[in-house]
């Protein structure tokens, strides 16, 4: 029996070391994925959802109109610094917004029959918008939108379409200082 001990070996020093620095560099790791999860998941973040999005001509009337309405489904407030169509600007006082947190907006938006040129237009008495009070407000700067709200945006003669752009694609993009949101729609026709 006393021969059977004298020939077992132990790991060698370089081995131990090279096992232990091993384990110590995989806990560390774990430490590190584990504490990165949790500050990101209470990082709250940015997040616009654009639907119901329309641009129409006026063939009579030889003006346009596009409407779409944001929500802001992340954990923070934005600020919208630019809205553009087809990559052109949309001058602040061509845009008239309406915002909620009240209301949850299932029908479509439909087509103002008279240009919006004043300070305050009232959608709501002529039955084009049938939510709350209906009156929208022209915008003189960038638009805030508060977590869990809802903006319906009207936006006279975006870009320069005109009769011979309908049915053709064209994109909307909303910029705020962290990212920007594109959605695309057809240009349609109205008499």
């Amino acid at each position: 029996m006393k021969s059977l001990l004298t020939h077992l070996k132990g790991l060698s020093t370089v081995v131990s070391t090279l096992i232990i620095l091993v384990v110590s560099i995989l806990l560390a790791t774990v430490v590190v994925f584990y504490a990165t999860n949790v500050v990101s998941t209470r990082v709250q973040e940015e997040s616009l959802y654009i639907t119901k999005l329309h641009v129409w001509v006026n063939a009579t009337g030889g003006w346009s109109q596009a409407a779409l309405m944001v929500i802001n489904t992340g954990g923070r407030d934005v600020l919208l610094d630019k809205i553009t169509v087809r990559g052109q600007e949309c001058p602040w006082t061509n845009v008239y917004y309406w915002v909620t947190n009240n209301y949850t907006i299932t029908a479509d938006l439909n087509f103002t029959r008279t240009p919006l040129n004043k300070p305050t237009e009232d959608l709501g008495a002529s039955g084009i918008f049938t939510y709350g009070n209906g009156n929208f407000t022209k915008s003189s700067g960038d638009l805030a939108l508060k977590s869990g709200y809802t903006m319906v945006i009207y936006i006279m003669n975006p870009d320069s379409i005109s009769v011979k752009d309908v049915g053709i694609t064209v994109g909307v993009t909303l910029f705020t200082a962290n990212a920007q949101y594109y959605k695309e729609c057809n240009i349609e026709a109205v008499v």
